[in-house]
């Protein structure tokens, strides 16, 4: 059993789907619109994000977030730079041999980590 999808109110749900393709490979191909305004989209390890369009986003708990696991340190420094470049607000950023990881804010301050530690 694993875990395949994960709901997301937003604002704009097009606006999202660009954002989690241009940084963490969700392929615009594979969006589909429900009549209820929500949009599907998968990635390429067939995990899909429900973006549901709503007018506003309430503010969650501070802990809550969901990450992205990446393969080698220099793979999470490299995106980091990718969003920085991009004005991305980054909220968190750490640099040490066991744990290389940032979180990011989506554009409806969904807080997004990326990480690498060992397996």
């Amino acid at each position: 059993m694993r875990m395949n999808h994960l709901g997301l109110p937003v604002r704009d749900p097009q606006r999202s789907v660009r954002f989690y393709h241009a940084y963490f490979g969700f392929d615009p191909a594979t969006a589909r619109r429900y009549s209820d305004g929500t949009v599907i989209v998968r990635d390429a390890d067939g995990f899909d994000l429900a973006l549901h369009a709503v007018e506003a986003v309430d503010a969650l708990p501070a802990f809550l977030h969901f990450g992205f696991r990446l393969a080698q340190p220099d793979d999470v420094r490299t995106l980091l730079r990718r969003l920085e470049a991009d004005a991305v607000e980054v909220i968190e950023r750490y640099d040490d041999p066991e744990y290389t990881a940032f979180k990011c804010l989506d554009p409806d301050a969904h807080r997004v980590e990326v990480y690498w530690e060992p397996s």
